[in-house]
């Protein structure tokens, strides 16, 4: 029963289909291995279990019933310390939060159970999701999976942290600038950005409400592909056939090519190889005006963050990781009109990537620049923090600027990930797209019947 727990949701859901596996079992195996890990609290802020064996009875029930209600159906996942969940505390990885319980789940959690996904717990995070770091002094910093000494990326980490020790199915974190993307590539996960207004954001602890999305953190695309569906309440797309044969991808060269450092850009070289013997074309091309959009992007971030924080943070700055106050009481000093003009700048440029990129099947780069820092060197070196934080989220944060989905791929160096932008509501092609760039990566068939 132990291999449940490195098993694809997928495959999972397949073997309570089959009568195989019994949801009740499945969830005592990963709360039971929740409670017994010597990361369990840098892991999850709280572990639900009595939601998670009341659902999973449940969810037996239908299966023995022949009711179930999808393909994830008795599937148990994690869930980041921001979505609401009744009668449990959500704290957003903060003590400006601690002891808010809410009386009612997000509604992305509401569609999610009625899909039949069972809840573990609330995972930790980076606090209020503001770094693609992970580092958290605050509540916990978890573990990265190939490093014991780094950060796990952020800021959904303790989502990736929870898959990636097996202590989940997989987990649903957020992505603002990078925050799902980032710690599925650094613990060598699957990590899907949806198009910003795709899953609702209602009973979910804000960042920026103009650029925060809900995203699944797993094990495969095929996994993305039926979390997606159970959490919008929808049917998941068709990946049975897929091919790279004829696919076209642009390989962005500006910003994100500059200074990658030489782990992530073999693994990219070797990925991009590997795509190309597979039947891709792939073509390296600038995009000049991202780096205006870059240059407003910092205003557009503190000032959202600021205003729905501003009344926690100036009650009790003291609470907060100075990293993170500093950061986001950046936005005090944002005005009005330099906010409207930065948001004019970014639909115009948003307009010009859609006509440059309209020729791609989607955009490629390496998803982070860097292998993740050390930890420890983080809180004691300031510089280091302020530079490392910002160029972790480099890469990531094109698609949240140009408001496409996108999807990290591990490329099977450790902590090394490929991403593909794809286009705004397109997720269904991207993960078509990627169902065959994953296989390609593996090593295995192009196609799938």
């Amino acid at each position: 029963m132990q291999d449940w727990r490195w098993m694809t949701a997928a495959d999972l859901g397949r073997d309570i289909a089959a009568g195989s596996i019994d949801p009740v079992d499945l969830t005592e195996v990963f709360l039971q291995a929740i409670d017994a890990h010597p990361h369990r609290d840098r892991i999850y802020a709280r572990v639900t279990h009595d939601r998670a064996r009341a659902e999973a009875a449940a969810a037996s029930a239908r299966a023995k019933a022949g009711q179930r209600r999808g393909p994830l159906d008795g599937v148990p996942v994690s869930w980041k310390d921001l979505f609401d969940t009744a009668g449990i505390g959500t704290e957003a990885g903060t003590a400006l939060m601690a002891g808010r319980v809410p009386d009612r789940d997000a509604a992305v959690l509401r569609t999610a159970t009625a899909g039949g996904l069972v809840c573990l717990g609330k995972t930790h995070m980076s606090e209020i999701a503001f770094s693609g770091l992970g580092l958290n002094p605050i509540t916990a910093t978890p573990p990265c999976i190939n490093d014991p000494d780094a950060v796990p990326g952020g800021s959904s980490s303790g989502a990736a942290a929870s898959v990636a020790f097996g202590l989940a199915a997989a987990g649903i974190g957020s992505d603002t600038g990078g925050s799902v993307r980032i710690p599925a590539a650094w613990n060598d996960l699957v990590g899907l950005k949806t198009t910003h207004g795709r899953l609702s954001l209602k009973g979910t602890v804000p960042l920026c409400l103009t650029f925060d999305t809900v995203g699944p953190l797993c094990r495969s695309v095929e996994d993305a592909n039926l979390l997606l569906a159970v959490l919008e309440g929808g049917q998941p797309a068709d990946l049975k056939q897929y091919s790279l044969q004829g696919v076209r991808l642009m390989a962005l060269d500006t910003i994100v090519s500059e200074g990658v450092r030489a782990a992530p850009q073999s693994a990219f070289r070797e990925a991009v190889t590997r795509l190309e013997q597979a039947g891709a074309s792939v073509e390296t091309r600038p995009f000049p005006p991202l780096r205006d959009a870059f240059s407003v992007a910092g205003l557009l971030y503190v000032a959202d963050s600021y205003a729905w924080w501003r009344d926690l943070v100036e009650a009790h700055p003291e609470k907060m990781f100075p990293q993170i106050l500093e950061r986001v009481s950046a936005g005090k000093a944002v005005s009005a009109p330099d906010y409207i003009a930065g948001w004019r700048a970014v639909h115009a440029i948003r307009a010009q990537y859609t006509a440059e990129t309209a020729g791609f099947d989607a955009v490629i780069m390496p998803t982070a620049p860097m292998l993740p820092p050390n930890a420890a060197r983080l809180l004691q070196d300031e510089g280091y923090y302020k530079s490392e934080n910002l160029l972790a989220l480099r890469n990531t944060r094109v698609a949240n600027l140009m408001d496409v989905c996108a999807m990290t791929l591990p490329t099977g160096t450790p902590s090394c990930g490929i991403m593909f932008n794809g286009r705004k509501g397109g997720e269904a092609a991207l993960m078509r797209l990627c169902a065959a760039a994953e296989s390609a990566l593996r090593g295995q068939s192009e196609t799938i019947d």
